[in-house]
């Protein structure tokens, strides 16, 4: 396991970055590419884009660098905050966490999700779930006018307060594992790229706002009008009890790919993968003796749901690393995951090559 990706995932996780206010995850991920040695630039939504020249089909390489969290929808005359939802925050996970008010680096005020006293509950109370529009955030202060003295209006950016901590056997807990894995995933390949003498033209893009209705990428991708696209980002662990039944994607098991994605509600969008990618993987995780997760999930949705349709038809798929415990404060990922899950796109982006082919006969 490289060192670096390990260090790049630990730091990144504790840089805010809600969706629509990434650019401090973003400048963090540029000054890594610079130390690399790496030329990069950022669009007018932000996406930050760094390109390897090559030969035969381009590739579009991606994963999302932002987090869902709240943004404050009111200031109450007492300094309490209310919070509207930004993504899909789990109401039961939400009492009694901390929370990070964004107001400017340096300057962020801390901040606690209330729970009511335990001991002033009804009995009916202690087995339900607050929504989440009747929750507030206590920063200490007395006064709306002191909140604002402090930098907070309303729509400033509110995240799960920023943690990265080891537990054992190389497994890494804390905020925002999805998708700052992903970016640290990126980040390393990033390292392998830059002196290839072959291989196909690849964009390495690390995007914005894939937790506000996946809005990010699909610009982007009009852009680079890429042949592939290959989008980095979790795999939902049905390794636990309350996740059985849910596949049989296991954390420290390997990187997965998913054969099918659906929302189910709300956005009903999904990607069933080009099989010149299924192929592609299954070859080449065959070939380096990686093991290769399979997922199928209904409820799961990424922004290469859309990125698939720019143009003629981008061959896509979604690959990336189990995650126990998918947006709530306290995600788990497993490293030797994302270094299997390096080393598989490293060795796959090697295989495509000026002939690659992407006639559906060829593989069904």
């Amino acid at each position: 396991m490289s060192e670096c990706l390990k260090q790049d995932l630990m730091e990144l996780m504790q840089v805010p970055g809600l969706s629509g206010h990434e650019d401090r995850v973003r400048r963090s991920i540029r000054s890594r590419l610079e130390r690399i040695g790496v030329q990069r630039k950022t669009d007018r939504l932000g996406n930050l884009v760094a390109h390897f020249p090559g030969q035969g089909p381009s590739v579009l390489l991606f994963t999302h660098m932002d987090q869902l969290g709240f943004v404050v929808r009111k200031i109450e005359a007492n300094g309490l905050l209310r919070l509207e939802r930004l993504g899909g925050v789990p109401e039961r996970a939400l009492a009694a966490q901390e929370v990070l008010v964004c107001v400017g680096e340096g300057r962020d005020i801390p901040g606690v999700i209330a729970n009511k006293n335990h001991h002033a509950t009804s009995s009916d109370e202690k087995y339900t779930v607050t929504p989440y529009r009747d929750l507030y955030v206590d920063v200490g202060m007395t006064s709306a006018a002191e909140v604002t003295t402090a930098g907070i209006r309303v729509g400033a950016p509110v995240v799960y307060a920023p943690r990265a901590v080891e537990l054992g056997n190389d497994r890494i807990a804390g905020t925002s594992v999805d998708d700052r894995a992903g970016c640290a995933v990126l980040l390393e390949l990033a390292r392998r790229l830059k002196d290839r003498t072959t291989g196909p033209p690849v964009h390495l893009a690390f995007t914005v706002q894939e937790e506000f209705n996946l809005r990010g990428a699909l610009p982007l991708a009009q852009t680079i009008r890429p042949d592939i696209a290959i989008q980095i980002d979790l795999m939902l662990a049905a390794d636990t009890p309350d996740m059985d039944g849910h596949g049989d994607i296991a954390l420290g098991s390997g990187p997965g790919m998913s054969l099918y994605s659906f929302h189910g509600r709300g956005t009903l969008n999904g990607v069933i993968p080009h099989p010149a990618m299924v192929d592609l993987f299954e070859r080449t995780a065959k070939a380096e003796n990686i093991p290769l997760q399979r997922s199928a999930q209904v409820g799961v949705l990424t922004d290469l749901s859309y990125v698939q349709h720019v143009g003629e038809g981008v061959a896509s798929i979604d690959v990336g690393f189990p995650m126990r415990y998918s947006h709530s404060a306290r995600e788990v990922c497993d490293l030797g995951d994302l270094a299997q899950l390096t080393q598989l796109l490293v060795a796959a982006l090697a295989r495509i090559g000026p002939d690659f082919s992407f006639d559906r006969d060829d593989y069904t």
